[in-house]
C-alpha cells in the first residue's frame, strides 16, 4: 500500500512546477517505494453510502462500463503509485474482459494525489478530457518507471508521454500552470480522504463496500460475483 500523510503537502501551482522541475523528487519518490512488501489491509471505514460515493466530484470521473451495471467498482489511486501501477497493468486487463467488457460492472477512476509529481501528472490525464484520459492513465502506469523514479528530472520525462497523447510545449505548460485545475483536484482529494477515508493508494469500493484485500482477480470475484446472481 502506498501510504502519505497529505496535511504537510502545500499544494500550489508554485509547488508542482518547482518540485516537478526539481531532480531532488526523484529522491523523494524511490525513498518512499514500499519495496516488494505485501500491501497491508486498508484502513478506513468498510463501507461508505454508495449514494454519497456515486456523488460526482468537482471535476468529471474517468469511467468505463455501463452506468447501470448491477455492480460499480470505484477505484482511487495515485499515478506515482507502484501497487496503483500493478493492479493497472497485471489486474485491470483481465478485470476489464470479465467484467466491463460484459457490461457487468460500471469502472470508476478518481485520482488521489500523493505528491506535487503525482499533482501535474493528474493535471495532465484531466486536461485531455473525454476517452484520452484513460489511456494517458495507463501510459503513466506502464511508463512509471520512467518518470517517477527518475534520477534526473522528471519534466522531460512527462512531456515525452505527453506529447502521444496530443501535447505540445505550449498546451503542456499551460495544463500546469492552471491553478484552477490543480485547486479542483485538490478538493476532490480532500473530499475522498475526509468523506471516505482514504489515506492510502489503490483504494476500491465494490458497491459501497470497501476491498479489504490485495486487489487480485481472485479478490475481485469473491466480491463481485455474489452481487451478479
Amino acid at each position: 500500500m502506498f501510504d502519505l500523510k497529505l496535511s504537510a503537502v502545500a499544494f500550489s501551482r508554485r509547488a508542482v512546477l518547482n518540485l516537478a522541475a526539481s531532480a531532488a523528487v526523484a529522491g523523494l519518490l524511490v525513498s518512499m517505494l514500499p519495496g516488494s512488501a505485501i500491501a497491508q489491509r486498508q484502513k478506513g471505514p468498510a463501507e461508505v453510502p454508495v449514494e454519497e460515493l456515486m456523488k460526482p466530484g468537482v471535476l468529471a470521473d474517468v469511467s468505463l462500463g455501463p452506468a447501470d451495471a448491477k455492480v460499480t467498482v470505484v477505484e482511487y489511486a495515485s499515478l506515482t503509485c507502484p501497487h496503483c501501477a500493478h493492479f493497472t497493468n497485471q489486474v485491470f486487463p483481465d478485470f476489464r474482459k470479465k467484467y466491463i467488457d460484459t457490461g457487468k460492472v460500471h469502472y470508476i477512476f478518481r485520482g488521489f494525489a500523493l505528491n506535487p509529481l503525482d499533482q501535474a501528472a493528474q493535471m495532465l490525464v484531466q486536461c485531455l478530457g473525454g476517452e484520452k484520459r484513460l489511456s494517458m492513465i495507463e501510459v503513466f502506469f506502464a511508463k512509471q518507471a520512467d518518470w517517477a523514479a527518475t534520477s534526473g528530472n522528471p519534466v522531460p520525462k512527462l512531456f515525452d508521454l505527453a506529447k502521444q497523447a496530443g501535447f505540445t510545449q505550449e498546451s503542456f505548460d499551460a495544463c500546469l500552470k492552471d491553478q484552477k485545475l490543480l485547486d479542483n483536484l485538490e478538493a476532490d482529494r480532500k473530499h475522498a480522504s475526509e468523506t471516505f477515508g482514504i489515506s492510502s493508494t489503490p483504494t476500491f469500493f465494490i458497491n459501497g463496500k470497501r476491498l479489504q484485500e490485495t486487489p487480485t482477480i481472485e479478490a475481485f470475484d469473491k466480491v463481485i460475483e455474489p452481487l451478479l446472481k
